[in-house]
């Protein structure tokens, strides 16, 4: 397993940035490779993607997720294991960081080769500059999930 983990500035508040994150749908207007990713319900999300020419579909759940502050997820089912947590932290009335880090194991051949020759590294430091472009170009969030998950299992409360 192989984890990834970067970091980025962006000029937005942190209510602003988090807000975006939640927003599953917009993925791939800043992450390469993700097609489509279907909210299903507050927890549970159905993922896309086409990365070197590989189509795969997956679905990850939500298991903590605290307004302006977290979202860790893990993958359920499909060719691909990964699990991850974005971190907001408030540096200034205007600027947040947002720090992501995600633990993959490639599946199949080519991603195996992928990751040793670091393409997963490089396509998760790019997602995160795209993130950072996104939401500074667009100076809102499209939209906003508050509520909170947390671990074990627990349903949604707001």
């Amino acid at each position: 397993m192989s984890t990834v983990k970067e970091a980025v500035e962006v000029d937005v508040p942190l209510h602003t940035a988090y807000n975006q994150w939640t927003q599953f749908e917009d993925f791939p207007n800043f992450m390469e490779g993700v097609e489509e990713v279907t909210q299903l319900d507050d927890r549970h999300n159905h993922w896309t993607t086409k990365i070197g020419g590989i189509r795969r579909e997956f679905d990850t759940e939500i298991v903590d997720q605290l307004a302006d502050e977290r979202i860790t997820w893990r993958s359920t089912s499909g060719d691909t294991s990964q699990r991850g947590s974005v971190r907001f932290e408030r540096l200034d009335d205007t600027h947040t960081k947002v720090e992501l880090v995600m633990d993959i194991e490639p599946s199949g051949a080519a991603e195996k080769v992928g990751d040793l020759i670091g393409s997963i590294d490089r396509r998760v430091k790019g997602d995160m500059k795209r993130f950072k472009r996104y939401i500074e170009e667009r100076g809102a969030e499209s939209g906003a999930w508050r509520g909170r998950i947390r671990p074990g299992g627990a349903g949604p409360a707001l």
